[in-house]
């Protein structure tokens, strides 16, 4: 590869595993939630590279963190600790209920982390038969192949050889399917409070406090899968506390980076005791640089005047979506919390989001698709009222563009 190398669309399909799709336009440089293609052409982003851009691009703190960081120490591994490392963890612990954190790359990684503590907390306490996991229908939990079968699309997991076993899947939002399903041997049930990849649907307070019920009289953990929902999206630093209901584990990722990649696992000291040394472990998690621009992230994300600003913004969109929805009439409902939020088109549009999806490029807006029914929007936490309007304004000529086709 030499200097000379013109790097355009083109070149992805010539040098990269044909696995994305990726749009012909090529980001290269961002500020707040407006971008910049090679071209110099602007876009709004709405979309946050799926819910991760939580302060947006480029952002003053994250930047500073990242720079003083890169001047002190870029990695260890974990024979030995850090201070960002340490010092996010802490933050962690006293902003939630857990007592003890473990940090990955990814969200992925914090579902495989958790997946598998919940069979060796099961293992020791009860005993081997004790190893069957409930996941949903429609969930998403990663791509690694245990988080990819206990997710709820077997099209993801397909394919691949015999899967992982003892996973069950019921329906979101029916306790009954939980109760048809859970008994002495369940280990834990994973579960989204928003189901994200799915269509952005809202678990209900009564199926999840039904839930955590159902695992106290079984003896299973709860683990609440908050990489999509987690630092702030949903107007609380994490979706749970909406509910009042409290997991035994919770992972996070996504925008508790803001773009650079970090996961945990979050949970209580009991626990966390079965994660014994050698039981589990990664080579870059808890590196140094992540941690410091997670703990700006936190830091910043985690003021009542922020968790405000998205809970009103999530009024400014709504209420911009409907005055759209009033005169092109193509969706059925706007769905979600905070700045994670889903139009689902009607009847009539039915399976066609990736069309509204393309054509928002096309007036210069980045939106998102949560299944081929549903339009998502997971912009950063402090967007701007301006911004917000002027990215609905080219999202109406997208849905103008469709309609019109």
């Amino acid at each position: 590869m030499t200097g000379q190398t013109q790097v355009n669309r083109a070149l992805f399909d010539e040098v990269m595993v044909p696995n994305y799709a990726p749009a012909n336009i090529i980001p290269v440089k961002g500020e707040g939630s407006r971008v910049w293609d090679q071209q110099g052409r602007e876009y709004i982003d709405f979309a946050g590279g799926i819910a991760v851009s939580s302060l947006g691009h480029c952002h003053p703190a994250l930047v500073n963190a990242l720079k003083q960081q890169a001047d002190k120490l870029w990695h260890l591994s974990n024979v030995m600790t850090n201070e960002p490392a340490l010092r996010l963890a802490s933050a962690l612990v006293n902003a939630t209920f857990a007592d003890k954190v473990y940090f990955a790359n990814s969200g992925a990684e914090a579902n495989e982390a958790a997946f598998k503590l919940a069979r060796r907390y099961a293992l020791e306490k009860f005993g081997a038969h004790k190893d069957q996991i409930i996941s949903f229908h429609k969930s998403f939990h990663g791509r690694t192949f245990f988080t990819v079968t206990v997710g709820g699309q077997a099209a993801y997991s397909d394919g691949f050889g015999p899967k992982p076993g003892a996973v069950m899947h019921g329906e979101f939002n029916n306790l009954d399917s939980v109760k048809a399903l859970i008994s002495d041997n369940t280990c834990a049930v994973v579960l989204e409070p928003v189901q994200g990849e799915g269509g952005i649907i809202p678990a209900t307070a009564e199926f999840l406090q039904g839930v955590r019920d159902l695992c106290n009289q079984h003896n299973a953990l709860l683990i609440m899968d908050e990489v999509q929902t987690g630092v702030g999206r949903t107007g609380k630093l994490y979706a749970y506390m909406h509910y009042g209901v409290t997991p035994d584990i919770l992972t996070t990722a996504k925008s508790l980076g803001g773009g650079f990649p970090i996961g945990a696992m979050l949970t209580t000291d009991d626990i966390a005791s079965h994660l014994k040394v050698g039981t589990h472990g990664s080579t870059y998690g808890g590196n140094p640089l992540a941690c410091a621009v997670a703990e700006a992230v936190l830091e910043t994300v985690n003021q009542p005047e922020v968790m405000a600003q998205v809970l009103s913004n999530e009024q400014l969109f709504r209420q911009q979506l409907a005055a759209i929805n009033e005169k092109y009439q193509v969706f059925s409902e706007i769905r979600g919390k905070g700045m994670l939020l889903g139009a689902v088109l009607n009847e009539k549009y039915k399976g066609r989001s990736r069309e509204f999806f393309l054509a928002a490029a096309d007036q210069g807006l980045m939106a998102l698709v949560a299944g081929p029914d549903v339009v998502r929007f997971a912009p950063s936490l402090v967007i701007t009222p301006e911004e917000i309007t002027a990215g609905m304004q080219r999202f109406e000529q997208a849905v103008k563009q469709v309609v019109n086709a």
